[in-house]
């Protein structure tokens, strides 16, 4: 009780002091007579003679300021709902894709014919932020531009800006198309992925009409390319997908292949960062197919096309046209493939069900084959032995013959699939293959 009324004391004494020197500073800061103030608030606050009044109206000008200030902060409360967060207010989103941009790059020159190509695109295009849609032309033909600017915005029109001869050996002057062709592919691909920033690209030439599930096709597979390691490129085409060799009831059906068949494939933004600084003055193509290249990889193809050319005049002359890619069967079922499982391409678990489906299959000779006197439903598997044993049964059965570095079309684990007859016949290399023989092309 002693100690709380000495800290009252103490208090009141404090109270007193202090009340006093505001007083006495009052009364030193006392404007001498017949100075003027600046304003009525000036005078209200003005020291005189009257020392309690002089409080007085002292009193009654801090009462008035305070009722100001109440006054403003009223106003700034009133506003709070402006500006303080709402705990339950959404921020607009930013529209930014949620799945892949899997650009398309068209390789274009001087065929007017382009618009057939970019007309198939935009018609089963499913999205134009998702797949746009990049038109690169070498040749600098006015028609053939005029063809691709007609489509406006819903293309982007590159113009490859190097169209100067190049230098070739003597022997190789006749195939300065194909050193033009490279030049080309080269800068559109390091344009779609170093100027406009892809992780991935389609590359389709020209003169490709493409399936009503072409871009399904590679909206599923990009997760697939992308996870494995052992997979390199995603081809649309069949080396031998002609009428008739091919399952028409298995649209559905992939595989992993040794040959890169080109024609509608998509690259990994990593897997270009690989080749280009190594790219070839010519013959693109088969530069990839060579094994310093593929390094052992695989690209995945469909049993159908999902791309189909009608480009008979170029740089090859119509080879093979005639008597085999005009009539490759161009897919027309869509095929659902982001909705399907396609964990069966996992290079484990397809070379070990690939080798128990082709070696497990029963043993058949040529004439069998040829002659349609297989019975049962298959598969069979007719045996080769050598690169001449090789081309002569390809040949006379109707299948692409040639090889590259000594990989057959089609070719996985030197094994070619087709449909003949209506029978699963699988060309293959006997039992215990290990690897390709580059000599055998």
């Amino acid at each position: 009780m002693i100690r709380k009324r000495s800290s009252l004391i103490l208090c009141g004494t404090f109270l007193f002091v202090t009340w006093n020197a505001v007083l006495v500073l009052l009364l030193w800061g006392r404007t001498p007579q017949g100075q003027l103030g600046n304003g009525p608030r000036d005078l209200a606050l003005m020291p005189t003679s009257d020392l309690v009044g002089d409080v007085i109206r002292m009193a009654e000008s801090f009462e008035s300021e305070l009722g100001k200030q109440k006054e403003i902060l009223s106003q700034i409360l009133s506003h709070q709902s402006l500006w303080k967060p709402r705990p339950n207010r959404k921020r607009p989103k930013v529209n930014a894709p949620s799945q892949p941009v899997i650009p398309i790059l068209v390789i274009a020159c001087n065929r007017v014919t382009v618009r057939r190509c970019l007309d198939k695109l935009l018609q089963h295009r499913p999205s134009a932020e998702l797949h746009p849609i990049i038109v690169s032309q070498d040749c600098g033909h006015a028609d053939t531009a005029a063809v691709i600017g007609s489509y406006g915005n819903k293309v982007t029109h590159l113009k490859q800006p190097d169209l100067s001869g190049i230098a070739v050996r003597p022997e190789h002057k006749k195939f300065q198309g194909y050193y033009k062709i490279s030049r080309h592919y080269r800068w559109a691909i390091s344009q779609a992925f170093r100027n406009i920033s892809h992780s991935s690209v389609v590359i389709v030439e020209d003169d490709l009409e493409v399936a009503p599930d072409f871009f399904e096709y590679f909206r599923a597979l990009l997760p697939v390319l992308k996870s494995d390691p052992s997979l390199w490129c995603v081809s649309a085409w069949n080396d031998n997908g002609r009428d008739g060799y091919v399952d028409p009831g298995k649209a559905d059906l992939l595989y992993r292949t040794d040959f890169f068949p080109g024609l509608g494939w998509m690259l990994l933004r990593e897997a270009w960062e690989e080749l280009e600084p190594k790219w070839p003055a010519s013959f693109w193509d088969d530069w990839m197919r060579q094994p310093e290249q593929r390094r052992g990889r695989a690209c995945i193809r469909p049993e159908i096309s999902r791309t189909l050319t009608f480009g008979r005049q170029g740089v090859s002359l119509g080879q093979f046209y005639d008597k085999y890619l005009k009539y490759i069967k161009l897919n027309s079922e869509f095929v659902p493939f982001t909705k399907l499982d396609l964990s069966y391409l996992k290079e484990e678990t397809y070379r070990s069900n690939f080798n128990k489906e082709v070696y497990g299959a029963a043993v058949v000779t040529y004439e069998d084959v040829k002659q349609g006197q297989l019975t049962g439903s298959g598969p069979f598997r007719l045996q080769y032995s050598s690169k001449d044993s090789f081309k002569v049964m390809a040949k006379n059965l109707g299948i692409m013959d040639d090889l590259k570095s000594g990989v057959p079309r089609t070719g996985y684990r030197g094994v070619v699939s087709f449909f003949y007859r209506g029978r699963r016949i699988y060309l293959a290399p006997p039992p215990g293959w290990t690897q390709y023989d580059p000599t055998w092309s």
